[in-house]
Order: structure tokens, then sequence, then C-alpha cells
């Protein structure tokens, strides 16, 4: 069974937010003779990482509610100019719609189990708009 991380998306708005800085990291990657995907860095690193590399996703958390999730392809250790360890997650370049789960903020990532996860967004609303879908979630019809 999968483990995936769950982390804030600090800075997006909107699913659509997201889309475009993954897609500007894709651009950029491929400009530079890379494979298109994006990455996250982060200061520690997870000790679960075989179980998170086992078909695991980074959830994104925006405006309180986990809306998205990109598969977890690879996580890569370095130490930056300062000499301090940070982690780069490295992520695929498809942004996948979730329901809604509400979230509080929290600091860094958290760890999310597979029976935890939110469901990948049902067909029949995958064209409504992200903030009717949040409205709706909120008053518990869908």
């Amino acid at each position: 069974m999968a483990l995936h991380l769950l982390k804030l998306c600090v800075g997006a708005t909107s699913i659509d937010d997201l889309r475009d800085w993954v897609a500007q990291r894709a651009l950029n990657a491929m400009s530079a003779g890379h494979a298109p995907h994006s990455f996250h860095t982060t200061r520690m690193v997870p000790k679960r990482m075989e179980e998170l590399l086992d078909g695991g996703s980074l959830y994104w958390v925006i405006k309180g509610q986990v809306q998205a999730r990109q598969r977890l392809l690879d996580i890569t250790t370095f130490t930056d100019g300062e000499g301090i360890g940070r982690c780069n997650l490295i992520l695929g370049p498809e942004v996948i719609d979730t329901d809604f789960q509400p979230r509080r903020p929290f600091q860094g990532w958290r760890y999310l189990t597979e029976a935890d996860a939110p469901r990948d967004l049902a067909s029949e609303t995958a064209d409504m708009p992200s903030e009717l879908r949040r409205e709706l979630t909120e008053l518990g019809l869908l």
C-alpha cells in the first residue's frame, strides 16, 4: 500500500495556479535537456522514502482543502550553498484533481496513508468550477 505526503501549496490560490507553476517548471526542465518534471524543495528528508516511491503522491492543500496531487517520481538529497541539507521531491508533470478534503494549516509536510487520502476527482464533477465544488463540499452536498 502506497504512502503519500501532504503539503500546503503556499502561494497558489487555485489548481490553475498550481498547474501554471508545474507547466513552467516542466518547460524549464525540458529546455535544460531533462525530463518534463517539476520538483519541490524541502528541508526535511522523509524517513519512509521507499514507501513513498512505491506509488506515492504529493497531495496539495490549496485554500484549506486538499485539491490535487502529483505523483512522486524520486526524492533526492543535497546540501545547499549555505551548508544546509535539503531534499528535492521530484514530481510527475500531471496535476490530478482530487475530491476536496478540509485541512487545517500546518508546517512542513505530513505523511498520508492510502486510506486517508482523498479520491481522484469523480468524472461527473470534473468539469465543475473549483469554487463551486468547494462551496458544495463545504455544504456537504458533494
